[in-house]
């Protein structure tokens, strides 16, 4: 039974719009992004037709891993601005109808943190050395990790200090970067933290928190080895002793206690890489988390049986708890679904080269881009929330020929340079065409399109802001016309979904008031008949092309 969007919670229908911060817009001339810079594109924000920002972590941090390696959590990074100019951010946004979802990073901090600069130059044992995971290593010396588990970025998860006295001493925890230390979350006085950062953050007018690593902060007693033969990537087939842990959900239980507090529907969404999606509904138990995200479908590859699957496991996973859907094509950690889609890659988090890049000679950008924009109507138009990548609008294919001296991933680093890792995809925006400058990027126009923190390929205005901004035929026209659907058709955010039957290569279903979305994977066929409401490609004579996909209103 569907009900009317006014009287649902806003969460169960956004669209929302993740910003990566670095790469979104530079407001202050240095070539990195700032919170100046989403100040002046907020209008561009609401034009597009989305109803929530993401902003990914803007804490003072080193920026090992761009953000993730956090410092301080109760403040701005000084290269993205001040408090001051968040909370006026904050307060823009919502003039305009926008919500605002920060990053939360409680995994793992900073080694710059003061916690862990606390904790090396302590003993083992102490107070400030329990608020993360330290242990004796093995071996005669002390000299051999404490367990065999394996970092997402690569090599082994432990790192040895040096003690006070000058010696070999004990190892910390880092599922991630070396500079990324694990918190230890039995430790009480890291609980009673986090809620206070939560707290700082709503009270600054926040409408939500993305969590990242939401099913990595508990590990399992003993921290048991692994089994050889299986890795630490992020999206595991089965429960590793790190991910996952039963544990998290009474941190979730606090954290919806605190939300609850405050007016406005605050949420959370959940970076939870689990599989079977029946594992995702957990977290979204009404005492816990309002939505996760979607991997299961953002790692479907261009195929009818693959994303119906997907689909399907993600609409009974969370039918038992209530929760509604989420879907999500691209984020700052996977390959463009450009070129995902073209390509026939599955994105996961600690692929190899191969499987993340794939054979580049066998790319054909016409086709990612056609997908892309077939895949966008499909996943606006299923029950529930969507999320969209910046530049997804502008249907941004991957850059692949960044100058090897200018990757600044942490995988790049860590798997001895034989896994370019995840610049491709952060490159920052093209906004005008013009390329004596950084395409709009930056108001400094003298900087240059090799200046900005990592460097913008020649031909990236083709794909501007600018360049789409007039044409009807664009990829950001086509979001913004399916957008303005969106919000004004009965059926379409939370509700139902029935499949119907056209042929094996067609994926359609019906929305409440005779919607319907028709996605075609194989050859050229007759649509039924009805009024088109909007098409990713021209549609003649009633014929939907292959990798065509529409919205109509069935007759």
């Amino acid at each position: 039974m569907s009900f009317p969007r006014s009287s649902r919670l806003w969460w169960r229908d956004a669209v929302t719009y993740q910003i990566y911060i670095r790469s979104f817009a530079d407001g202050n001339g240095d070539g990195k992004g700032d919170i100046q810079g989403i100040r002046s594109r907020l209008k561009y924000l609401k034009n597009l037709g989305i109803d929530a920002i993401w902003i990914t972590p803007w804490y003072p941090s080193p920026q090992k891993d761009h953000g993730y390696d956090v410092a301080d959590y109760l403040d701005i990074e000084p290269d993205y601005g001040t408090l001051s100019e968040a909370e006026l951010m904050i307060n823009e946004a919502h003039q305009l109808g926008i919500k605002v979802i920060i990053d939360i990073v409680p995994n793992h901090s900073s080694d710059q943190h003061k916690w862990f600069i606390q904790a090396v130059n302590s003993d083992p044992g102490s107070k400030a050395r329990d608020r993360y995971i330290f242990r004796d290593g093995r071996g005669n010396y002390g000299e051999i990790p404490p367990n065999n588990w394996h970092s997402v970025f690569g090599g082994s998860a432990w790192q040895r200090i040096i003690e006070k006295d000058g010696r070999p001493g004990q190892w910390y925890l880092h599922l991630f970067a070396v500079e990324q230390p694990d918190f230890n979350w039995d430790n009480q006085e890291v609980h009673e933290y986090f809620e206070k950062v939560l707290r700082f953050w709503l009270d600054r007018g926040v409408d939500g928190f993305r969590i990242d690593v939401a099913h990595g902060m508990v590990k399992a007693p003993g921290l048991p080895d692994i089994e050889e033969n299986l890795s630490s990537e992020m999206l595991a087939a089965r429960r590793l002793p790190f991910w996952d842990q039963d544990g998290v959900h009474e941190i979730y239980r606090n954290w919806r206690r605190i939300l609850n507090s405050y007016p406005g529907d605050r949420m959370a969404v959940a970076e939870a890489w689990v599989s079977p999606a029946s594992r995702i509904a957990l977290y979204l138990r009404p005492d816990e988390l309002a939505n996760s995200f979607n991997f299961d479908f953002l790692t479907s590859i261009w195929d009818i049986q693959d994303l119906k699957r997907n689909i399907d496991l993600s609409l009974q996973a969370i039918q038992s708890v209530g929760a509604p859907a989420s879907w999500v094509f691209n984020n700052h950690d996977v390959v463009r679904s450009v070129d995902r889609f073209a390509l026939g890659l599955r994105p996961g988090v600690g692929e190899t080269t191969f499987d993340r890049h794939g054979d580049v000679s066998k790319l054909n950008l016409e086709i990612g881009i056609r997908r892309a924009r077939s895949g966008a109507l499909l996943m606006l138009a299923l029950p529930g929330g969507a999320y969209i990548y910046q530049g997804e609008e502008l249907a941004l294919p991957e850059v692949r020929d960044i100058p090897e001296d200018r990757l600044e991933d942490p995988r790049w680093f860590l798997s001895e340079k034989t896994d370019k890792g995840r610049d491709g995809c952060r490159v920052p925006l093209p906004w005008s065409a013009n390329e004596s400058g950084s395409f709009g990027f930056s108001i400094n126009e003298k900087l240059g399109k090799e200046n900005s923190w990592l460097p913008q390929p020649n031909w990236w205005g083709n794909y501007s802001a600018e360049n789409q901004e007039h044409d009807p035929n664009s990829t950001l026209n086509l979001y913004r016309k399916a957008l303005e659907i969106r919000k004004t058709e009965i059926g379409l955010g939370d509700g139902e979904l029935e499949w119907f039957n056209m042929s094996d290569q067609v994926l359609a279903f019906k929305r409440p008031g005779n919607f319907a979305c028709i996605v075609n994977f194989g050859e050229a066929f007759k649509i039924p008949n009805g009024e088109v409401l909007i098409a990713s490609t021209s549609i003649e004579d009633g014929i939907l092309p292959e990798d065509g996909a529409l919205w109509m209103r069935l007759a």
